[in-house]
């Protein structure tokens, strides 16, 4: 089936230009070579480090309304610039401002004992002496709401471990209680809230990450433990201790502060007003330089993008590339660019994000009319050198293009092999020596010759079914 795919067919008009068809119908025979060459080149290695040593050691931490925010959009403006895009510019957005000063944390009793946590991003800060309480864990929000009575006047432990997963998922399974644990608790009379860090590693450095406040609920401080400081709490309360506990938190919100998506293209050469775009976000937490979440991606996409910029036959539609504000900390940057190019949504033909490190390929995920099965099918093959020939359909895209999906845009990622992301993810020790390169290089020849592709294709992919645009909510 694949070498029927790959079959040379008889020619066709296209655009004026004689193209040889896929059995898709969609895939011309010198889209599907071109793009198997660039993913072939790539894989074997790229600049995409390059970019992403200059983000993280030129700029560093870049949270949201910081100088180091500031600082990358800089950065990403001369940064396309000197690599030769078209319309680069910097469009604003408004973000939500949030500082960490100072944390710290112990056991008081049995035994007075340090603790390593570190405030989860959005967090209000505890009173200047901080919180004292007694521990009440629970493994769940819903096993908080079966034991609600126990949380009142305590500080609530959410002791529930992320599994490893090649895939990620227990990041998903796990993440709830980072995000809703606090109000929860609150509603339940909790002082205050401490998570095991969602993360998989055994180092003492917390993983921070956004917490949502719900309307109405009483804003209360959280922090995440290191998983080994976490662990040392459990093994009190599993040998009976009443265990009881201080933590002080400085941070809080900032009002709001101008940021910016950073946008640069490679235009197309026969229907430049339609967009294959590619994302990734510029912003990252405080307490690494965001090596491996988002600068991985920055590189990802830029170096893709300019592969196929450097290419004599350029693809039929414009690959826009987007450097988005404030993923981490509200989504701001994916939300204000479907608000500003609303207009332009019905001409964006494909929306792709890498934000997921710089594990290998493992295959590309879609999220399309049905239709579009075929050409993906016929599409696969040129992604093989990299490793991501497998479909995995239902995708979900990304946090910042999810927008797009609810306008029914064609969604994609590369997936990859994040066995390992989550033991850096969110720390301290989301550093550029994390970045595998051979993982890099094969992820960006495979969004290479995904971008390719899909800006080349006879006809678009079918959009979004209207009952498949909504994400799902996770609790």
């Amino acid at each position: 089936m694949r070498r029927k795919l790959l079959r040379a067919f008889g020619s066709v008009a296209l655009a004026g230009a004689a193209a040889a068809a896929s059995p898709s119908g969609d895939v011309p025979d010198e889209t599907l070579r071109l793009a198997r060459d660039l993913c072939e080149s790539a894989a074997k290695g790229t600049r995409a480090a390059d970019w992403v040593a200059s983000l993280t050691d030129r700029v560093g931490p870049r949270l949201a309304g910081s100088p180091g925010d500031r600082e990358s959009i800089a950065w990403a403006l001369s940064t396309l610039r000197a690599l030769g895009f078209e319309r680069v510019r910097a469009e604003p957005v408004r973000v939500r401002v949030w500082r960490r000063e100072a944390e710290s944390g112990e056991v008081v009793a049995p035994h007075r004992l340090p603790l390593v946590l570190t405030a989860l991003g959005g967090s209000v800060a505890t009173p200047a002496d901080g919180v004292e309480a007694e521990v009440f864990r629970v493994h769940s929000l819903e096993e908080l709401d079966s034991a609600a009575a126990g949380a009142a006047g305590k500080i609530v432990f959410f002791d529930k471990k992320m599994e490893r997963a090649a895939d990620g998922s227990g990041y998903g399974r796990a993440v709830d209680v980072r995000s809703h644990g606090a109000s929860r608790a609150a509603r339940h009379g909790a002082l205050g809230v401490l998570i095991r860090s969602i993360g998989t590693d055994d180092n003492r450095l917390p993983h921070t990450g956004g917490l949502d406040y719900e309307d109405g609920a009483p804003r209360i401080p959280a922090a995440a433990l290191a998983i080994p400081d976490a662990e040392l709490l459990a093994r009190l309360l599993d040998a009976g201790e009443r265990v009881r506990v201080r933590f002080r938190l400085v941070c809080g919100d900032s009002g709001e502060a101008d940021s910016a998506n950073v946008v640069g293209e490679v235009t197309g050469s026969r229907k430049p007003d339609e967009i294959v775009l590619l994302g990734a976000h510029r912003d990252s937490w405080d307490l690494g330089t965001g090596a491996i979440d988002d600068a991985a991606g920055c590189g990802i996409v830029l170096e893709a993008a300019r592969r196929i910029r450097e290419l004599s036959r350029r693809p039929a539609r414009t690959i826009r590339v987007v450097l988005y504000a404030n993923e981490e900390n509200g989504g701001a940057g994916g939300k204000e660019y479907a608000r500003a190019h609303a207009e332009e949504l019905p001409k964006h033909a494909a929306a792709l994000e890498a934000d997921a490190g710089t594990g290998r390929p493992r295959g590309l995920s879609w999220l399309a009319g049905s239709s579009a099965a075929p050409t993906l099918a016929a599409i696969a093959p040129a992604l093989a050198p990299a490793g991501a020939a497998s479909l995995f359909p239902e995708g979900t895209g990304g946090a910042d293009i999810t927008p797009l999906r609810a306008a029914g845009v064609p969604v994609f990622a590369v997936l990859q092999d994040a066995t390992r992301y989550f033991d850096y993810h969110h720390t301290a020790n989301d550093t550029f020596d994390k970045i595998e390169r051979d993982g890099l290089d094969r992820t960006t020849a495979a969004v290479a010759a995904f971008a390719y592709a899909a800006a080349d294709l006879v006809q678009p992919f079918e959009r979004v079914p209207p009952e498949k645009r909504t994400a799902p909510r996770r609790r």
